[in-house]
């Protein structure tokens, strides 16, 4: 009898349900977002789930963005992987060659929704574009600006650094002559990625053929042929102890907040990091570029979401739905305020603007205007190599060698581009006939 009453129970609990309950479709978003960051998406998840009775996403952090990706294959081989997973602009050609993704662009046009793609900025849009197609949904974009502490600028005689490297080297030898700080420029860890791609994409220089790998798997690096003075320039600066190399465990970013370095040339996502710690008067100006350069667009870090494959009718839905409600102007304005992460879409742009945003936060809108500066050349689309975190352990390490007097600048640059060469003709055999 108690049985039964028990089943009665469970019976009427069920029928009492709203039916929306009853019907929402349920999916899994990996991420890759920790600390601060890592609480905006769940808030941004909780605004999307709360915006709708259809669908409920689930978001699960799965550590870096190495252990997701990896997290993520072994997923897939097992057949249990998630609707949507984060990955960053590095791991591009790794999920085009997966098989394991269903194209951005299809699953919106599949679902009903009119994506407006020209409407994102360039730079990102035509980074996660692949034969005219969006590939990936752009998530949290970045660039990265150069911020200054305006106390050591002022007391060495300057309002705000230089727009060329010129200025901007014979100010920091001032603020050190004049003994305004002990160190004037802390190089960020991934110093590739601002002092090498940037660099050659800012002031328009070829970094690799075909586009930077844009055009195919056949690419090869060539910046050995332009990044001599810029190495050179670095390693003037750690010789003169103008510039510093933090060591392991070491925070260039924390550095700077901290009051220590006067200067720190890092992504725009290090705002949260930068508003938390400093104590003084900064502010933050645009990437400098050579002397008798008209600057470039710089290019973009961070990542994007990517639907795989091995799901329902319904799931894509509700992944759909997810990616419309991220596009959407006042997400993409409420997440560049949250994060500081760029805005993806004009359309968002234009309306943090128009509220008067940038009034009271002008150092959030210096990433988005070099993001859009100019058209973008072949040489400004961004980098897009396989097996690209192998290859920069690589030129890290060659350039370590130079900066250091270990070896000739141009000899570092040689081996630098050889040995990235020879990981991407291996990565190539290895997806031959896959383009």
């Amino acid at each position: 009898m108690k049985r039964f009453f028990r089943i009665g129970l469970v019976l009427t609990a069920t029928a009492l349900m709203p039916a929306s309950a009853q019907s929402q479709t349920k999916i899994e978003f990996w991420h890759a977002m920790s600390g601060a960051l890592g609480e905006r998406v769940e808030e941004l998840v909780k605004k999307f789930n709360a915006s709708q009775d259809k669908y409920v996403v689930n978001p699960v952090a799965k550590g870096n963005y190495d252990e997701v990706l990896n997290g993520m294959i072994a997923a897939y081989r097992a057949k249990r992987q998630p609707e949507i997973v984060q990955v960053n602009e590095r791991g591009f050609l790794t999920m085009i060659y997966s098989g394991a993704v269903l194209t951005a662009a299809d699953l919106m046009a599949q679902n009903g929704y009119k994506t407006d793609w020209t409407n994102f900025i360039a730079p990102v849009v035509s980074y996660y574009s692949k034969d005219g197609k969006v590939q990936a949904m752009p998530f949290n974009s970045s660039t990265p600006i150069l911020f200054y502490n305006r106390d050591h600028f002022k007391a060495a005689g300057f309002e705000k650094p230089g727009e060329t490297w010129q200025e901007l080297e014979a100010q920091m030898d001032a603020i050190k002559s004049k003994g305004a700080s002990k160190c004037i420029m802390a190089l960020p860890g991934d110093y590739e990625w601002s002092f090498l791609e940037n660099y050659s994409a800012v002031n328009d220089l070829s970094y690799a053929t075909k586009r930077n790998g844009i055009d195919g798997l056949d690419t090869s690096f060539v910046f050995n042929k332009h990044l001599v003075g810029q190495i050179e320039r670095m390693k003037r600066l750690i010789d003169k102890g103008v510039m510093e190399i933090a060591g392991q465990g070491i925070n260039p970013v924390q550095l700077f907040a901290g009051g220590t370095c006067s200067t720190i040339i890092a992504s725009t996502a290090s705002h949260a990091a930068v508003q938390a710690g400093a104590k003084f008067d900064w502010s933050a100006v645009e990437l400098p570029y050579e002397k008798g350069v008209t600057p470039k667009n710089s290019v973009i870090g961070g990542g994007a979401l990517w639907a795989l494959k091995g799901h329902s009718d319904e799931q894509y839905k509700a992944v759909a739905a997810f990616f419309n409600y991220l596009a959407s102007v006042d997400t993409q304005v409420w997440w560049h305020k949250a994060t500081g992460y760029v805005p993806v879409t004009k359309a968002a742009y234009e309306t943090a603007k128009a509220e008067g945003y940038y009034k009271t936060n002008p150092t959030r809108e210096i990433a988005v205007i070099q993001l859009m500066r100019g058209t973008p050349s072949d040489n400004s689309l961004g980098f897009r190599m396989g097996n690209s975190n192998q290859i920069n352990v690589g030129i890290m390490e060659e350039m370590q060698a130079a900066m250091l007097g270990k070896k000739p600048v141009q000899k570092a640059l040689d081996d630098a581009v050889a040995r990235g060469n020879d990981i991407l003709r291996r990565y190539e055999q290895l997806h031959a006939g896959k383009q």
